[in-house]
C-alpha cells in the first residue's frame, strides 16, 4: 500500500495527533516516515508578537531550536514503534508549498497532517495549510482531525 508517508507537524497537540495516526499506519503499512516543519521567515512587520522583539538571528537560532525538537519528538515516536524516519526543516513563506514539493522531491506516497494547527486569530490571517496542500499536491493526502 503505502511505503513513504510524510508527516508535516507544526507542533501542536492537533499536528501530533496527525502524527501519531500517520506513524500508525506506517506501522501497519511497513512504510517509513518523514517528518518535516517549515519555520516562517523572519519578518520586520509582522503579526506575530514573538518577531517584532527578535532579532532576525535570535528569531532563527529560537525556530531552528524548537524545529529540532518538534521533529526529533516525531523520531523518538517512530523509532518506539520501530518505523524509519528522517527529519527536515526549512524556511518558506508558503509552508504548503514547501510540503507539497517535499512529498515530491521525498517520492513520498501520502501526506499525513491535521485539519489545523494555528489557533485564533493568526489561523484566520494564514488561512488553513491544509486545505492550500490539498488544493495543490498531486500526492493523496490523509487529513486527520
Amino acid at each position: 500500500m503505502f511505503k513513504h508517508i510524510l508527516l508535516p507537524t507544526d507542533g501542536s497537540e492537533f499536528s501530533l495527533h496527525g502524527v501519531k495516526l500517520g506513524i500508525e499506519l506506517a506501522r501497519t503499512c511497513g512504510a517509513s516516515v518523514y517528518a518535516l516543519h517549515v519555520i516562517p521567515p523572519f519578518h520586520t512587520f509582522t503579526y506575530v508578537t514573538e518577531m517584532l522583539a527578535a532579532t532576525e538571528a535570535s528569531y532563527m537560532e529560537a525556530a531552528v531550536e524548537r524545529a529540532e525538537n518538534y521533529l526529533a519528538e516525531v523520531r523518538d515516536m517512530a523509532a518506539k514503534v520501530g518505523i524509519p524516519c528522517d527529519s527536515s526543516h526549512a524556511v518558506s513563506d508558503v509552508p504548503s508549498d514547501w510540503i507539497v514539493q517535499e512529498a515530491q522531491r521525498r517520492h513520498c506516497d501520502l501526506i499525513v497532517m491535521a485539519s489545523h494547527g494555528w489557533r485564533g486569530f493568526t489561523r484566520l490571517l494564514l488561512g488553513s495549510e491544509t486545505q492550500k496542500v490539498l488544493l495543490t499536491s498531486t500526492v493523496p493526502v490523509l487529513v486527520c482531525h
